[in-house]
């Protein structure tokens, strides 16, 4: 089969890779009817993110029909059509039936090492390293997934592709990013990034009941997309953030922060970004963490901050003082994707959102590597990558 393999930083390529076959009583195979680029990809392409290994298949956000099942995966059939999810999940640990999927205690077959870095293993991801269990992902023509009678969502009839794929990941993302928050009807919600889970999160912050969403970019089209919403708009590059959201909320602070921009946040004019950027290139720093600040200083104080980014490492100078005085709450993690399935799928089939409305840009798996610096340099007005093997 056709896959995209990672053979090093800013090195992906379309090649020949053996098909999947069934490892375990609980897995099934799925032919791909559609995959998409994530942000979290990028970090991956970029090379921040540890424990990539010479053709690991990338890809955490995918669907197609099941063409093949393991003798335990009774929940499934030949046929069917199902997303799967981008964390792994037993459905039968202690986390699982607390309903903290991302951190099953089960699926990630690396956890001693995992362990090592994290003092505990998460659960298995596609896709995302060999911290996350060395999994193959779902940008190819096929995949195993393991425990799939857990680790699936059955679409309903009805819906296409582009409507369902992002239930694996960027929508139940931006909807589990503004649930930490606890918006409240009075809430000023602010967000950081524009980008496909940013997007999710004003929608979600909106269908939530926020009073008030502003969304922070300076990328024009994604600016466009969030003010489509009904977002209030901040370009970082033309604006000064802090002083904008002091005057947008008569000096009170956004009672609510989100952070949907994780370890490769940019900045202009700032010397902390520049700390950042020369810590990062000597291997003193992992991630940029310039959001984090910012977040932590313009937070109204008893505050949520709410980080659905991906972060890999270490970061450095982060104002804790500031958030401790000041109260505020921190929920973060990966997403918990199937806590949220039965609304989200209920959202899509009343017609209250369409997912879909994120998407830039399609093409094949061999129009991949390419895409993938498309995304990556947001050229062409590129929000979100879909490609149909």
């Amino acid at each position: 089969m056709k896959a995209l393999c990672w053979q090093g930083t800013h090195d992906i390529r379309h090649e020949t890779i053996p098909d999947p076959a069934i490892e375990h009583p609980r897995d099934v195979i799925v032919r791909v009817s559609a995959c998409a680029i994530c942000g979290s990809d990028l970090h991956l392409f970029d090379g921040f993110v540890p424990d990539m290994h010479k053709g690991d298949v990338m890809g955490h956000e995918f669907m197609g029909e099941v063409v093949e099942v393991g003798s335990q995966s009774k929940a499934l059939r030949v046929g069917e059509r199902i997303v799967v999810p981008f964390t792994i999940s037993c459905g039968e640990c202690d986390q699982c039936r607390r309903g903290n999927f991302s951190v099953c205690e089960r699926t990630n077959r690396n956890a001693e090492r995992a362990s090592k870095m994290f003092g505990h293993p998460t659960a298995g991801l596609f896709g995302y390293t060999h911290l996350t269990g060395g999994y193959a992902g779902g940008q190819a023509e096929y995949v195993r997934v393991p425990f799939a009678d857990t680790t699936h969502i059955k679409i309903p009839d009805g819906l296409t592709d582009e409507q369902v794929l992002f239930l694996g990941d960027i929508f139940p993302t931006g909807w589990q990013a503004a649930k930490q928050c606890d918006i409240q009807p009075t809430d000023t919600v602010a967000i950081w990034g524009a980008g496909p889970v940013g997007q999710m999160t004003v929608r979600s912050a909106i269908l939530q009941g926020a009073k008030r969403v502003i969304c922070i970019d300076r990328v024009p089209e994604r600016l466009a997309m969030a003010a489509e919403a009904g977002a209030i708009t901040i370009d970082f590059d033309q604006e000064s953030v802090v002083e904008m959201l002091r005057d947008l909320t008569d000096g009170k602070g956004p009672d609510k922060c989100i952070d949907a921009v994780g370890l490769e946040a940019h900045a202009s004019r700032s010397i902390d970004s520049m700390y950042d950027r020369a810590k990062q290139l000597v291997g003193a720093e992992t991630d940029r963490p310039h959001v984090l600040r910012e977040m932590i200083y313009v937070c109204r104080p008893a505050g949520i901050l709410s980080i659905p980014g991906v972060y890999g490492g270490l970061i450095d100078k982060i104002p804790f003082g500031a958030s401790m005085n000041k109260g505020l709450t921190w929920r973060m993690g990966q997403t918990h994707v199937q806590r949220w399935t039965d609304e989200l799928v209920q959202l899509i089939a009343e017609g209250r959102i369409d997912p879909s409305f994120v998407i830039t840009h399609t093409g094949t798996l061999a129009d991949g590597p390419e895409m993938y610096k498309t995304f990556r340099d947001k050229k062409d007005g590129c929000i979100k990558v879909v490609l149909k093997p």
